[in-house]
């Protein structure tokens, strides 16, 4: 078992790979009365074509399938829910899928080691037949439907569209009624089969627990009777073109204000690591210091009357695509875009702020140090770091790191009117 520890946190992380290709980590919390595990699988809605395991073509799956089988995961073969035994021992269970990952967790007071048990086990027990694929088409097209009548959905997901030309990422993540009532059990299976591997798994463990002891039961319930990942999963991707896609989406529902997004898309993209995880971080300096309440872009809005307390946002980082997003409520959400493009040109000749961003920095460092209290965000950060191949705790120094002069680089090289979109829901008349 290999340690890896990180002095200034005072942190530790123990690891190691199992026979069958699972990555095992587990950072010990002291004190800490509730404990948190999260297995996932490096597999989003973005992996629609890829050659399967065991096979030699490309093929393409019908958008929204890790979504649904996530969904299908927790039928078990005696009939009943994963959910259940969960429930019995006092756990808190949940899941979820994005564009890039699917993960299963839990946490607890007590009974962990059982709830631990669980996870792994039925995680590796697919159940799939041709009558729960079906019953499921009818549940998820509710999902969908519902998800279609919400208009914050709706304006985040139409700013994804007006971002990308090809990129899956303008896929909402469920996919359509169309496509899901395309799936098969096989098709599943073959999804499954592929990307459900304990090659491409990480399973992360935090709390006051004995590291022997959580070793031993995820060796003693591990399935083992899986070919072993002798190469990395071929995955394709259409090529996306720097260009946005439009410049302007508008829907209307019945809401009371306008509700927008603005995004910039961002090209300095294909990069992983230590490498990734800085342009991450210079990047979200940088909008913090343009865009959090309390700067003088923010006030000028607020005092215009063009947005409330509810604006802000953020970047989002992937090692094939990136973007910064801001939304809220206006009354002239356009103004609102031009009014920000204004002040970032302002910037761009005058240069920003250099105390300002030592503020922001240090009150980053502070905020990175005050979330290793939560076992939630560090086993749900670690996982996500970790499949864009960065450990969670060089996150600190790579932070401290980060120049005054990088941040003003970023600035003329990501906020650009170019690559600048808006997406507005409209009242509806």
């Amino acid at each position: 078992m290999e340690k890896i520890v990180n002095e200034v946190l005072k942190e530790e992380v123990y690891y190691e790979k199992l026979e069958n290709g699972l990555d095992v980590y587990f950072m010990p919390k002291h004190g800490f009365t509730k404990k948190y595990a999260v297995l996932a699988t490096n597999y989003g809605s973005n992996e629609l074509e890829f050659i399967p395991i065991g096979e030699d073509k490309k093929i393409r799956v019908n958008e929204g399938i890790a979504h649904f089988l996530e969904h299908k995961m927790f039928e078990q073969p005696d009939g009943g829910n994963a959910f259940d035994k969960f429930s019995k021992w006092g756990a808190n269970a949940n899941a979820f899928t994005n564009f890039t990952m699917t993960a299963y967790l839990f946490s607890a007071t007590d009974n962990f080691y059982e709830s631990l048990e669980h996870l792994i086990d039925y995680v590796q027990t697919p159940y799939f037949t041709d009558e729960n694929v079906e019953k499921e088409k009818g549940i998820i097209e509710q999902e969908i439907k519902m998800y279609d009548d919400d208009p914050e959905w709706n304006v985040y997901f139409n700013t994804l569209k007006a971002l990308y030309v090809n990129y899956p990422v303008r896929i909402d993540i469920a996919g359509t009624v169309d496509s899901i009532y395309k799936i098969t059990k096989e098709e599943l299976y073959k999804c499954y089969n592929t990307f459900y591997n304990p090659g491409n798994m990480d399973l992360f463990v935090v709390g006051d627990l004995n590291k022997n002891k959580v070793m031993d039961v995820v060796k003693k319930v591990n399935h083992y009777d899986v070919e072993k990942l002798s190469t990395k999963i071929e995955k394709f991707y259409p090529e996306e073109p720097d260009n946005v896609n439009q410049k302007e989406i508008v829907a209307t529902f019945p809401v009371s204000m306008p509700m927008f997004n603005i995004a910039f898309k961002d090209n300095n993209v294909g990069i992983k690591g230590n490498e990734l995880l800085r342009k991450e971080i210079v990047t979200e300096i940088l909008t913090d210091m343009i865009f959090k309440r309390g700067s003088k872009l923010f006030e000028d809005l607020y005092m215009k009357g063009l947005i409330n307390d509810n604006f802000g946002g953020g970047f989002s980082s992937q090692v094939d695509y990136g973007f910064t997003i801001l939304g809220g409520d206006s009354k002239d959400p356009r103004k609102v875009k031009e009014i920000i493009l204004d002040y970032i040109e302002k910037y761009k000749i005058e240069g920003l702020d250099k105390k300002e961003f030592e503020r922001t920095k240090k009150k980053k460092i502070g905020n990175f140090l005050k979330y290793f209290d939560s076992v939630n965000f560090i086993a749900n950060n670690f996982i996500t770091y970790k499949f864009k191949d960065i450990n969670l705790l060089d996150y600190l120094d790579v932070l401290k790191d980060v120049t005054f002069e990088e941040i003003s680089e970023r600035l003329k090289s990501h906020l650009n009117e170019e690559n600048c979109v808006i997406s507005i829901v409209e009242p509806s008349k």
